[in-house]
């Protein structure tokens, strides 16, 4: 059983937690990530460490409430346990001094990126990052990727923080004026897309980090098989990182859509099991 030490919520249906959990926050690296598993019914979930402090034993993760496991854990409360907490799983980034490093995070993205950027920083990268969400009130750790980068942009939807637009819209705008050496996005699969096609015209070196549907997180299921340069990987002991140039993009999103029902229909189950036991109180 592994307790939630510390939960914030950071923004709308947006939470941190620290888990305390001193074998992982050991050994974690930037770019890995976790499988939780609430109790004996729930499912695995995979979530990207956030950030770890090992003197006291502690991961963080953040997560947004978009389905049943994410809801179902973000009713639990300090002092709760969760039953399961695997990890570190995947391969860590690989962090060396590249130069100029443009990091694009969309929406929880922006968490995933934090660790990264942390580390690129400290082998003396040149960090410029770009943070998109739909609004300002939407974005997330803003002091955090302050400290770490060397410029910080914004984009949003409606223009409440920085450009009004996309992050490809700012991207575009810094790789027109300044040589950029590497490319690092994460985000929604659409928006990892539109990063690749951008930078595959300059011929910048790009890497994403791919949340294809995750079941078990050891390669046995299947589950998060991509096509990587023609050949088939798993994202949870190949990747999560991949060169964005070599991604098959369009198999990956056609794969995703299938599993939208379904998530519809294990929110829908578990908002009526909240009301039953609200009935029963």
């Amino acid at each position: 059983m592994y307790k939630i030490v510390s939960k914030k919520e950071i923004s709308s249906k947006i939470k941190s937690y620290e888990i305390y959990a001193p074998e992982i926050a050991k050994n974690a690296k930037a770019g890995q990530f976790i499988m939780f598993r609430i109790d004996d019914r729930g499912e695995r979930v995979p979530l990207t460490i956030a950030g770890t402090n090992p003197e006291r034993g502690l991961v963080r993760i953040i997560f947004q409430e978009v389905g049943k496991s994410t809801m179902h854990l973000a009713s639990l409360c300090e002092g709760d346990f969760i039953k399961d907490f695997a990890g570190p799983l995947g391969h860590p980034t690989k962090i060396k001094k590249y130069g100029t490093v443009v990091a694009v995070a969309g929406g929880v993205g922006t968490a995933e990126v934090l660790p990264v950027i942390k580390e690129l920083k400290k082998v003396e990268n040149k960090i410029i990052t770009i943070v998109g969400a739909r609004c300002k009130d939407l974005i997330i750790l803003e002091d955090e990727l302050k400290q770490e980068s060397d410029l910080l942009l914004f984009a949003t939807n409606d223009g409440t923080c920085g450009i009004k637009g996309f992050v490809t819209d700012a991207l575009k705008d810094i790789i027109n004026k300044e040589i950029v050496d590497v490319v690092y996005a994460i985000g929604p699969v659409q928006m990892m897309r539109a990063v690749a096609e951008l930078t595959r015209e300059k011929h910048i070196e790009t890497i994403v980090s791919l949340n294809p549907i995750m079941l078990d997180g050891t390669g046995m299921c299947g589950a998060c098989r991509v096509t990587v340069d023609g050949k088939t990987k798993f994202a949870c002991v190949d990747g999560p990182e991949f060169d964005a140039h070599s991604v098959h993009w369009e198999e990956l999103i056609s794969r995703l859509e299938l599993f939208k029902d379904f998530e519809k229909i294990s929110i829908d189950k578990f908002k009526y099991y909240q009301e039953c036991q609200c009935r029963k109180k």
